[in-house]
């Protein structure tokens, strides 16, 4: 593949990636100033947040099977067509219920453009270079936390909340036109998959029953549901309990997203010398061990601003070793049916970060107590998962390996 190809490639997947999260993301600085205009808590809010995370969940669901059924690029615009106007919406929005409901619709939207750009990336590239791959749209998608809450912090002092959606809304309608003009189709539709539930409910069973794919997936999102919950949390945590302003909070989850992506980044370097199981397991491990520490010293009270920052800096950094190798394990022994496997891990992911998110969410404590302890349970659950996980999978795919992947009916 020509340089200039592949790392056009590498823009587009990573942006399609990177649109869920940014829309996640650039709403948290304007919590405040959404609450006042529907009349609501900061708390009540956070419900917006879990209604996202499980429209994602829900509809990675939907699009696998269309992804592997018409090929990536219909499905990928039906998609973003909802975005674009459950954007619209959400302008519109004058009470809590109808935003709830218009972001789960976003969620919905968006998700099309995640599922697809993860089924690409192994319709596209060689299987030994899916982690690498993975960590490269990591560095796009760390755009989101490093630019989106800051973004949408000065958006929301110069204009309104309202003028985000504006601006999210702008983004689906230029990805829409990327895709069209610069992304291949990389999968031809596939005329004899039935979309009969029954078909469709055996082609996700036939995924999940694989021990390397729930081994992994599981593993990637209970782990990954700690950046979920730290999300969530994060407006309530630094704004509220530490007092922080709306920029300087934008500026701090900014520098804390530096962590995830240059681990993800150093990730690639590392590669060279370890296999993707052996850094997952490290980087896992030493994940569960901040969120224990963390959570200890912030139900003694040790933790102030600075403290906060760090353990959350590390914590961060351990998933940037995580996510991508996990990810990577978990659709390695795919290719045919690559979408569906890239539904179901995005679904698994998404779903188990939206209820630690909404467990999160309610809780009302003047502490970071909540927030900590969700981020250790989930790290030490990842951990168990994985070394049971692992002594069921027989004939591993690794992605080191020269031949291609196997093909599951």
């Amino acid at each position: 593949m020509p340089t200039r190809q592949y790392w056009s490639l590498i823009l587009i997947l990573g942006t399609m990636t990177a649109l869920g999260p940014f829309s996640i993301d650039m709403y948290l600085s304007g919590y405040q100033a959404i609450a006042d205009d529907l009349h609501t808590t900061i708390e009540r809010i956070g419900l917006s947040l879990s209604s996202y995370f499980i429209g994602i969940s829900a509809g990675q669901l939907i699009y696998g099977p269309l992804l592997d059924r018409f090929g990536r690029k219909k499905p990928l615009y039906i998609g973003l067509i909802v975005y674009i106007l459950a954007s619209a919406g959400c302008i519109a929005a004058r009470s809590l219920d109808s935003f709830v409901v218009l972001r789960f619709i976003q969620a919905i939207g968006s998700c099309a453009a995640t599922v697809a750009s993860v089924a690409m990336v192994r319709d596209l590239f060689p299987i030994k270079d899916s982690a690498k791959v993975f960590a490269l749209l990591m560095l796009v998608v760390g755009a989101s936390p490093m630019l989106a809450p800051t973004v949408g912090g000065y958006i929301t002092t110069a204009w309104s909340w309202q003028a985000i959606f504006i601006v999210l809304g702008g983004m689906g309608i230029l990805l829409m036109a990327a895709c069209f003009f610069f992304l291949p189709e990389s999968h031809q539709p596939d005329t004899s998959m039935s979309l009969a539930p029954r078909h469709i409910i055996n082609g996700f069973w036939s995924v999940m029953r694989e021990p390397q794919f729930y081994t992994y997936a599981l593993t990637g999102a209970f782990a990954f549901s700690g950046l979920f919950v730290y999300v969530a949390s994060s407006p309530v945590v630094f704004m509220k309990i530490l007092h922080v302003s709306k920029q300087h909070f934008g500026w701090i989850f900014a520098g804390l997203s530096v962590g995830f992506i240059g681990s993800s980044q150093l990730n690639s370097l590392t590669l060279r010398y370890f296999r993707s199981e052996q850094i997952v397991r490290v980087a896992l491990v030493g994940q569960a061990f901040f969120g224990i520490v963390f959570f200890v010293g912030t139900y003694l009270g040790w933790f102030g601003l600075a403290s906060t920052i760090t353990l959350l800096f590390l914590f961060l950094s351990c998933l940037g070793f995580v996510n991508p190798n996990a990810s990577a394990l978990s659709i390695a022994p795919f290719k045919k049916n690559a979408g569906t496997a890239a539904a179901l891990m995005g679904a698994l992911q998404m779903g188990i970060g939206g209820l630690a998110s909404a467990a999160v969410s309610s809780f009302e404590s003047a502490t970071a107590v909540p927030m900590t302890m969700l981020m250790a349970v989930t790290a030490i659950i990842a951990v168990t998962v994985l070394f049971i996980g692992a002594m069921r999978i027989t004939n591993p795919v690794f992605l080191h390996d020269s031949s291609d992947a196997v093909v599951l009916h």
